[in-house]
């Protein structure tokens, strides 16, 4: 039997024993180049299953989106963005030129919500759009046409129409009662028609369509919107001729191309090629969606930190980090928070001090040591660059899928994620280089659609909207 040497490439002030488990750690949390290739070419597989048939891990669910943006678009719509811990009510004004104007508004949705009754849900959000409009715009009156409402849901969703979706589950830490199985739009629909407010649900839309669609009203050539926030998504451009498991009769329009919601946070979760670690095991473990987003919860802004504070405390009890010592909060599911990873990512002092008040005035940490916060520091990097790797794969899947490799790609990702934590970016072209070489990865352009799910609702709403009177 051949014995791998381990070589302690991480560096801290610490003692022999933690520099050997920093070093273990950052080899647990690393995808090498060749898993990188085998996990690429998984996604590809998955794809195409997705593509042929009902029922395999990654959906592939058709959008009912149709066409692309010309910037050209122009009028007054609303968009609604439900997919985390708040409600986002906005008006669109579209001037054309891909110039427009918003108002908006955030509401937060309670854990009561989030795991109470689904109407209950609807009518909170009912309520807000009410609001939103009242103290911020106006509303038709008695002979005006109703104001046509892009709904950005951002869970899995069987779409049978631009404007119609059964809920196939929840993610995100919501699990809502009388929900799964049933049409979101009729349900909020519903909630409107009882406060007589003058709102129709045009179309539903997955968020990472809306900000596919949203980015590709200034660049239509954007070929993948992608979301790296408190979930992950992606969506993109397929050929309807790939789209095996349709039939002429659900694309009567006989369109070239549709956007397609990949639901890739589920990839994977046969645990064929992910490199699962005792750490994802124990939040799978505790999670609300067991054995479900094994990918989304290895590479969210929601599980990172979670993540992260599973290897501290399995430290801690080895008396290998903070001599032994944690917190009611670290103890804590949720306790440590990845906003909390991208503030320590960012932490430059000399003796890691913002680090510091972290861990001790904020996680309640007795004492810390420079060394404690060179780990904790360490482990940040290793769970973030590895969470960049992993989504460089599905990029990746979708550039080899889509014939992009090679060519000019622009990629328009939101998310607190990728926005936020330092060197992402970097991190994921460096997977790229890896994957495809550097002359292909360089041809990649990443580009921040900030808000773009409420964006690309609006324009989705308006297509919808026309195309309707048109049938009509």
């Amino acid at each position: 039997m051949t014995v791998t040497k381990t070589t302690n490439i991480h560096q801290i002030d610490g003692t022999e024993e933690q520099i050997k488990a920093i070093n273990g750690l950052s080899q647990e949390f690393d995808v090498t180049t060749e898993r990188l290739r085998t996990i690429t070419d998984q996604f590809v597989k998955e794809m195409r299953r997705g593509l042929d048939h009902d029922g395999a891990t990654v959906a592939m669910i058709p959008s009912y989106v149709s066409g692309r943006p010309t910037g050209d678009e122009v009028g007054r719509y609303l968009a609604l963005d439900l997919g985390g811990t708040n409600l986002r009510v906005c008006e669109f004004d579209l001037k054309g030129k891909g110039d427009y104007s918003v108002k908006q508004q955030k509401f937060v949705i309670s854990d009561e919500l989030k795991t109470g009754d689904m109407r209950d849900l609807c009518d909170y959000i009912a309520d807000s759009v009410d609001t939103f409009l009242t103290e911020h715009c106006s509303k038709p009156g008695p002979n005006e046409e109703m104001l046509q409402l892009g709904y950005t849901f951002s869970f899995p969703v069987l779409q049978t129409a631009i404007n119609r979706g059964v809920l196939k589950q929840w993610t995100k830490g919501f699990s809502s009662t009388n929900a799964v199985g049933k049409d979101v739009a009729l349900l909020l629909q519903e909630s409107f028609k009882k406060r007589y407010l003058p709102v129709n649900v045009a179309a539903i839309v997955n968020d990472t369509v809306g900000t596919l669609m949203a980015y590709a009203y200034c660049y239509p050539e954007t070929a993948m919107g992608v979301i790296l926030g408190t979930g992950t998504n992606a969506s993109y451009y397929e050929k309807t001729a790939n789209i095996k498991k349709w039939s002429e009769q659900e694309n009567p329009a006989g369109t070239d191309e549709m956007v397609v919601n990949m639901e890739w946070g589920a990839f994977d979760c046969e645990r064929q090629v992910l490199p699962i670690t005792m750490y994802d095991n124990k939040v799978n473990r505790q999670s609300r969606n067991l054995h479900q987003q094994l990918f989304e919860k290895m590479i969210s802004g929601m599980y990172l930190g979670e993540i992260v504070r599973h290897a501290m405390i399995n430290l801690i009890d080895q008396y290998l980090l903070f001599n032994g010592e944690s917190s009611p909060i670290l103890n804590k599911q949720w306790g440590f928070e990845t906003a909390y990873l991208t503030a320590i990512e960012k932490d430059k002092t000399e003796n890691l001090d913002e680090t510091k008040e972290i861990l001790e005035e904020t996680i309640g940490i007795p004492s810390t040591t420079l060394a404690d916060r060179q780990m904790v520091k360490k482990m940040g990097e290793f769970v973030g660059r590895r969470a960049a790797r992993l989504a460089a794969c599905g990029m990746g899947g979708v550039m080899m899928q889509d014939d992009k490799v090679g060519q000019e790609c622009i990629i328009a990702i939101d998310g607190s994620l990728f926005e936020f934590y330092p060197n992402f970016e970097g991190l994921l072209r460096e997977a790229l280089s890896e994957l495809f070489g550097e002359e292909a990865a360089n041809k990649v352009r990443f580009a921040l659609a900030r808000d773009g799910s409420g964006l690309g609702a609006a324009i989705i709403a308006m297509m919808a909207h026309k195309q309707q009177q048109q049938q009509q």
